[in-house]
Protein backbone atom coordinates (compact mmCIF):
# COMPACT_ATOMS: atom_id res chain seq x y z
CA UNK A 1 0.00 0.00 0.00
CA UNK A 2 1.14 3.66 -1.00
CA UNK A 3 1.09 6.39 1.60
CA UNK A 4 1.89 9.83 1.49
CA UNK A 5 4.50 11.81 4.03
CA UNK A 6 0.99 14.03 4.88
CA UNK A 7 -1.11 10.76 5.45
CA UNK A 8 1.30 9.50 8.35
CA UNK A 9 1.68 12.57 10.21
CA UNK A 10 -1.60 12.42 12.14
CA UNK A 11 -0.64 8.99 13.75
CA UNK A 12 3.04 9.80 13.65
CA UNK A 13 1.75 12.49 16.48
CA UNK A 14 -1.00 9.74 18.02
CA UNK A 15 1.71 7.41 19.37
CA UNK A 16 4.04 9.72 20.01
CA UNK A 17 3.64 9.40 23.99
CA UNK A 18 4.70 6.47 26.01
CA UNK A 19 1.20 4.99 27.50
CA UNK A 20 0.28 5.24 23.28
CA UNK A 21 3.21 3.62 22.51
CA UNK A 22 2.14 0.84 24.82
CA UNK A 23 -1.33 0.66 24.23
CA UNK A 24 -0.09 0.52 20.29
CA UNK A 25 2.48 -2.80 21.04
CA UNK A 26 -0.56 -4.62 23.02
CA UNK A 27 -3.33 -3.97 20.52
CA UNK A 28 -1.12 -5.97 17.85
CA UNK A 29 -1.01 -8.65 20.11
CA UNK A 30 -4.32 -9.36 20.61
CA UNK A 31 -8.04 -7.59 20.67
CA UNK A 32 -8.50 -5.88 24.19
CA UNK A 33 -11.36 -4.19 26.05
CA UNK A 34 -10.51 -0.88 27.97
CA UNK A 35 -10.89 -2.89 30.86
CA UNK A 36 -8.36 -5.45 30.01
CA UNK A 37 -5.70 -2.11 28.86
CA UNK A 38 -6.35 -1.05 32.60
CA UNK A 39 -5.55 -3.54 34.07
CA UNK A 40 -2.44 -4.21 31.96
CA UNK A 41 -1.01 -0.67 32.16
CA UNK A 42 -2.03 -0.26 35.51
CA UNK A 43 -3.96 3.37 34.49
CA UNK A 44 -7.30 4.83 35.36
CA UNK A 45 -10.19 3.94 32.54
CA UNK A 46 -10.54 7.49 31.68
CA UNK A 47 -6.79 7.89 30.76
CA UNK A 48 -7.14 4.63 28.91
CA UNK A 49 -9.87 5.88 27.37
CA UNK A 50 -8.65 9.33 26.15
CA UNK A 51 -5.63 7.95 24.90
CA UNK A 52 -7.93 4.82 23.09
CA UNK A 53 -10.08 7.55 21.09
CA UNK A 54 -6.69 9.69 19.79
CA UNK A 55 -5.33 6.18 18.40
CA UNK A 56 -8.83 5.17 16.70
CA UNK A 57 -8.85 9.18 15.68
CA UNK A 58 -5.86 8.92 13.63
CA UNK A 59 -6.37 5.21 12.43
CA UNK A 60 -4.22 3.43 13.94
CA UNK A 61 -6.22 1.04 16.03
CA UNK A 62 -9.72 -0.21 15.29
CA UNK A 63 -12.45 -0.09 17.27
CA UNK A 64 -15.13 -3.18 18.01
CA UNK A 65 -18.49 -2.79 19.92
CA UNK A 66 -19.60 -5.52 21.30
CA UNK A 67 -22.73 -5.19 23.48
CA UNK A 68 -21.47 -3.35 26.66
CA UNK A 69 -17.73 -4.02 25.65
CA UNK A 70 -15.80 -2.67 23.08
CA UNK A 71 -12.66 -3.99 21.75
CA UNK A 72 -8.93 -2.23 20.19
CA UNK A 73 -6.96 -3.62 17.82
CA UNK A 74 -4.22 -2.92 15.34
CA UNK A 75 -6.19 -0.91 12.56
CA UNK A 76 -6.34 -3.09 9.42
CA UNK A 77 -6.45 -0.40 6.59
CA UNK A 78 -5.52 3.06 5.84
CA UNK A 79 -1.76 4.83 6.78
CA UNK A 80 -2.41 4.74 10.25
CA UNK A 81 -2.55 0.91 9.96
CA UNK A 82 1.20 0.29 7.98
CA UNK A 83 2.47 2.97 10.61
CA UNK A 84 0.84 0.62 13.52
CA UNK A 85 2.48 -2.23 12.02
CA UNK A 86 6.20 -0.97 11.64
CA UNK A 87 6.37 0.57 14.67
CA UNK A 88 4.88 -3.30 16.65
CA UNK A 89 7.50 -4.71 14.58
CA UNK A 90 9.86 -1.87 16.28
CA UNK A 91 8.38 -2.83 19.85
CA UNK A 92 9.15 -6.17 19.02
CA UNK A 93 12.87 -6.77 18.38
CA UNK A 94 15.78 -5.44 19.81
CA UNK A 95 16.41 -3.50 22.65
CA UNK A 96 12.96 -2.29 22.71
CA UNK A 97 11.44 -5.65 23.64
CA UNK A 98 13.37 -5.95 26.10
CA UNK A 99 12.50 -2.61 28.42
CA UNK A 100 11.09 -3.72 31.76
CA UNK A 101 7.73 -1.78 31.21
CA UNK A 102 7.05 -3.71 27.26
CA UNK A 103 8.25 -6.69 29.56
CA UNK A 104 5.88 -6.26 32.58
CA UNK A 105 2.93 -5.41 29.58
CA UNK A 106 3.10 -8.93 27.94
CA UNK A 107 3.23 -10.40 31.16
CA UNK A 108 0.34 -8.97 31.84
CA UNK A 109 -0.95 -9.79 28.61
CA UNK A 110 -0.23 -13.32 29.16
CA UNK A 111 -2.32 -13.53 32.35
CA UNK A 112 -5.54 -11.75 30.30
CA UNK A 113 -4.86 -14.71 27.95
CA UNK A 114 -4.84 -17.38 31.09
CA UNK A 115 -8.22 -15.69 32.27
CA UNK A 116 -10.01 -15.71 29.06
CA UNK A 117 -8.94 -19.77 28.77
CA UNK A 118 -10.35 -20.34 32.61
CA UNK A 119 -13.55 -18.18 31.17
CA UNK A 120 -13.58 -20.28 28.13
CA UNK A 121 -13.22 -23.76 29.84
CA UNK A 122 -15.84 -22.89 32.54
CA UNK A 123 -18.25 -22.08 29.76
CA UNK A 124 -17.29 -24.94 28.00
CA UNK A 125 -17.09 -28.01 30.68
CA UNK A 126 -21.01 -27.58 31.34
CA UNK A 127 -21.93 -28.09 28.02
CA UNK A 128 -19.56 -30.31 26.41
CA UNK A 129 -21.72 -33.51 27.36
CA UNK A 130 -24.36 -31.73 24.94
CA UNK A 131 -22.04 -31.19 21.87
CA UNK A 132 -20.08 -34.95 22.32
CA UNK A 133 -23.93 -36.03 22.31
CA UNK A 134 -24.42 -34.48 18.56
CA UNK A 135 -21.22 -35.02 17.64
CA UNK A 136 -22.30 -38.96 17.98
CA UNK A 137 -24.75 -38.84 15.32
CA UNK A 138 -22.80 -38.09 12.48
CA UNK A 139 -19.40 -38.80 10.76
CA UNK A 140 -16.67 -37.76 12.96
CA UNK A 141 -15.83 -33.95 12.68
CA UNK A 142 -12.07 -34.37 11.25
CA UNK A 143 -13.67 -35.87 7.90
CA UNK A 144 -16.32 -32.38 7.80
CA UNK A 145 -13.01 -30.44 8.40
CA UNK A 146 -11.34 -32.16 5.71
CA UNK A 147 -13.67 -31.68 2.98
CA UNK A 148 -14.35 -27.97 3.69
CA UNK A 149 -10.57 -27.17 3.82
CA UNK A 150 -10.91 -29.09 0.16
CA UNK A 151 -13.73 -26.85 -1.01
CA UNK A 152 -11.63 -23.76 -0.45
CA UNK A 153 -7.94 -25.46 -1.30
CA UNK A 154 -8.25 -23.94 -5.06
CA UNK A 155 -9.35 -20.96 -4.19
CA UNK A 156 -6.63 -19.65 -1.87
CA UNK A 157 -8.82 -16.63 -0.17
CA UNK A 158 -7.09 -13.71 1.30
CA UNK A 159 -9.86 -12.84 3.66
CA UNK A 160 -11.99 -15.40 5.06
CA UNK A 161 -15.64 -14.78 7.29
CA UNK A 162 -17.19 -17.36 8.91
CA UNK A 163 -20.16 -16.60 9.86
CA UNK A 164 -21.41 -18.11 13.86
CA UNK A 165 -17.89 -18.91 14.22
CA UNK A 166 -18.55 -20.63 17.60
CA UNK A 167 -15.77 -21.90 18.80
CA UNK A 168 -13.59 -20.32 16.10
CA UNK A 169 -12.81 -24.15 15.05
CA UNK A 170 -13.21 -22.85 11.26
CA UNK A 171 -10.60 -20.18 11.70
CA UNK A 172 -8.34 -22.83 13.63
CA UNK A 173 -8.37 -24.81 11.04
CA UNK A 174 -7.99 -22.22 7.93
CA UNK A 175 -5.81 -20.35 9.39
CA UNK A 176 -2.93 -21.05 8.24
CA UNK A 177 -4.04 -20.41 4.77
CA UNK A 178 -5.12 -16.88 4.76
CA UNK A 179 -4.06 -13.68 5.10
CA UNK A 180 -7.27 -12.19 7.38
CA UNK A 181 -10.04 -13.73 9.08
CA UNK A 182 -13.00 -12.58 10.84
CA UNK A 183 -15.26 -14.47 12.68
CA UNK A 184 -18.73 -13.46 14.06
CA UNK A 185 -21.42 -14.86 16.52
CA UNK A 186 -24.25 -13.61 18.56
CA UNK A 187 -22.63 -15.56 21.78
CA UNK A 188 -20.32 -13.51 23.72
CA UNK A 189 -19.49 -16.88 25.31
CA UNK A 190 -18.64 -18.82 22.43
CA UNK A 191 -16.48 -15.60 21.35
CA UNK A 192 -14.44 -16.00 24.73
CA UNK A 193 -13.83 -19.60 23.97
CA UNK A 194 -12.61 -18.43 20.15
CA UNK A 195 -10.16 -15.58 21.66
CA UNK A 196 -8.72 -17.95 24.17
CA UNK A 197 -8.38 -20.42 21.30
CA UNK A 198 -7.15 -17.94 18.67
CA UNK A 199 -4.47 -16.76 21.03
CA UNK A 200 -3.19 -20.33 21.94
CA UNK A 201 -3.12 -20.83 18.20
CA UNK A 202 -0.86 -16.94 17.49
CA UNK A 203 -3.65 -16.31 15.15
CA UNK A 204 -2.70 -12.71 15.38
CA UNK A 205 -4.24 -12.44 11.76
CA UNK A 206 -7.87 -13.57 12.86
CA UNK A 207 -10.13 -11.51 15.19
CA UNK A 208 -13.89 -12.21 15.96
CA UNK A 209 -16.62 -10.11 16.87
CA UNK A 210 -20.50 -9.83 18.20
CA UNK A 211 -22.59 -9.95 15.17
CA UNK A 212 -25.95 -10.73 13.20
CA UNK A 213 -26.10 -12.92 10.37
CA UNK A 214 -28.44 -11.09 8.96
CA UNK A 215 -27.11 -7.76 9.08
CA UNK A 216 -23.52 -8.08 8.99
CA UNK A 217 -21.49 -4.84 9.93
CA UNK A 218 -18.82 -5.12 7.34
CA UNK A 219 -18.20 -3.85 3.56
CA UNK A 220 -19.70 -5.25 0.93
CA UNK A 221 -17.76 -6.98 -1.29
CA UNK A 222 -14.40 -7.61 1.32
CA UNK A 223 -14.02 -11.37 1.72
CA UNK A 224 -12.72 -13.93 -1.47
CA UNK A 225 -14.84 -16.83 1.12
CA UNK A 226 -17.77 -16.81 3.38
CA UNK A 227 -18.62 -20.34 5.34
CA UNK A 228 -21.16 -21.33 7.54
CA UNK A 229 -20.23 -24.54 9.37
CA UNK A 230 -23.10 -26.08 11.13
CA UNK A 231 -25.18 -22.92 11.48
CA UNK A 232 -27.83 -22.58 9.13
CA UNK A 233 -30.02 -25.14 11.30
CA UNK A 234 -30.02 -22.47 13.67
CA UNK A 235 -31.57 -19.59 11.52
CA UNK A 236 -34.78 -19.04 11.19
CA UNK A 237 -34.25 -17.16 7.87
CA UNK A 238 -31.49 -19.46 6.12
CA UNK A 239 -32.22 -17.57 2.75
CA UNK A 240 -31.89 -14.28 4.43
CA UNK A 241 -28.36 -15.06 5.90
CA UNK A 242 -27.08 -16.38 2.74
CA UNK A 243 -27.98 -13.26 0.29
CA UNK A 244 -26.15 -11.29 3.19
CA UNK A 245 -23.32 -13.29 2.68
CA UNK A 246 -23.50 -13.34 -1.13
CA UNK A 247 -23.33 -9.28 -0.21
CA UNK A 248 -20.06 -9.21 1.69
CA UNK A 249 -18.15 -11.79 -1.16
CA UNK A 250 -16.13 -10.12 -3.40
CA UNK A 251 -17.05 -10.81 -7.49
CA UNK A 252 -15.66 -14.86 -8.00
CA UNK A 253 -15.79 -15.45 -4.28
CA UNK A 254 -16.89 -18.43 -2.83
CA UNK A 255 -19.29 -19.34 -0.21
CA UNK A 256 -19.11 -23.25 1.78
CA UNK A 257 -21.57 -24.42 3.54
CA UNK A 258 -21.60 -27.03 5.94
CA UNK A 259 -25.11 -28.46 7.58
CA UNK A 260 -26.98 -31.79 7.97
CA UNK A 261 -29.31 -33.01 5.12
CA UNK A 262 -32.61 -33.21 5.84
CA UNK A 263 -33.87 -35.76 8.69
CA UNK A 264 -36.23 -37.19 11.41
CA UNK A 265 -34.53 -36.29 14.80
CA UNK A 266 -37.04 -34.08 16.31
CA UNK A 267 -35.66 -34.10 19.65
CA UNK A 268 -32.86 -32.00 18.36
CA UNK A 269 -35.24 -28.67 18.24
CA UNK A 270 -35.64 -29.07 22.09
CA UNK A 271 -32.49 -30.27 22.71
CA UNK A 272 -30.50 -28.41 20.66
CA UNK A 273 -32.53 -25.70 20.07
CA UNK A 274 -32.65 -26.51 16.02
CA UNK A 275 -34.79 -25.13 14.29
CA UNK A 276 -34.58 -26.97 10.73
CA UNK A 277 -34.01 -30.57 10.42
CA UNK A 278 -31.78 -30.33 7.66
CA UNK A 279 -31.82 -29.38 4.16
CA UNK A 280 -32.77 -30.26 0.84
CA UNK A 281 -29.97 -29.76 -2.10
CA UNK A 282 -32.33 -27.94 -4.29
CA UNK A 283 -33.45 -25.29 -1.50
CA UNK A 284 -30.15 -24.42 -1.32
CA UNK A 285 -29.22 -24.53 -4.39
CA UNK A 286 -32.21 -21.93 -4.93
CA UNK A 287 -31.27 -19.89 -1.95
CA UNK A 288 -27.78 -19.30 -3.36
CA UNK A 289 -28.95 -18.85 -7.01
CA UNK A 290 -31.53 -16.05 -5.92
CA UNK A 291 -28.39 -14.37 -4.05
CA UNK A 292 -26.71 -14.27 -7.14
CA UNK A 293 -23.96 -17.09 -6.27
CA UNK A 294 -23.77 -20.13 -8.92
CA UNK A 295 -23.81 -23.59 -6.79
CA UNK A 296 -21.56 -26.26 -7.51
CA UNK A 297 -22.36 -30.19 -6.74
CA UNK A 298 -22.78 -30.89 -3.26
CA UNK A 299 -20.67 -33.36 -0.99
CA UNK A 300 -22.63 -35.64 1.08
CA UNK A 301 -20.63 -37.50 4.22
CA UNK A 302 -23.20 -40.24 5.04
CA UNK A 303 -23.87 -40.74 9.05
CA UNK A 304 -25.76 -42.81 11.06
CA UNK A 305 -28.17 -41.26 11.72
CA UNK A 306 -26.61 -37.76 9.96
CA UNK A 307 -25.90 -36.81 7.31
CA UNK A 308 -23.67 -33.97 6.67
CA UNK A 309 -23.70 -32.13 3.13
CA UNK A 310 -20.85 -29.69 1.89
CA UNK A 311 -22.58 -27.19 -0.66
CA UNK A 312 -20.36 -24.02 -2.35
CA UNK A 313 -20.92 -21.26 -4.36
CA UNK A 314 -19.31 -19.03 -6.49
CA UNK A 315 -20.65 -15.32 -6.53
CA UNK A 316 -21.26 -14.10 -10.24
CA UNK A 317 -20.78 -10.89 -12.30
CA UNK A 318 -22.55 -8.50 -10.98
CA UNK A 319 -24.57 -7.77 -14.36
CA UNK A 320 -25.54 -11.60 -13.53
CA UNK A 321 -26.73 -11.09 -10.02
CA UNK A 322 -29.00 -7.64 -11.42
CA UNK A 323 -30.34 -9.65 -14.27
CA UNK A 324 -31.92 -12.64 -11.45
CA UNK A 325 -33.39 -9.62 -9.42
CA UNK A 326 -35.17 -7.80 -12.31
Amino acid sequence: MMVSFESMVPGLRAVAEPTRLRLLALCAEAELTVSELTGILGQSQPRISRHLKLLCEAGVLDRYPEGNWVFFRLARDGAGAVLGRRLSELLAVGDTADDPTIALDRQRLEEVRQDRAVAAADYFRPNASRWDELRKLHVPETEVEKALIGMLADEHPRALLDVGTGTGRVLEILGDRIDRGVGIDLSREMLTIARAKLDRAGLRHCQVRRGDMYKLDLPSEAFDAVVFHQVLHYADRPAAALSEAARVLRRGGRLAIADFAPHKLEHLREAHAHRRLGFADDEVADWCRAAGLEPDDPIHLAGDPLTVSLWSAVKTEPQAQEARRS
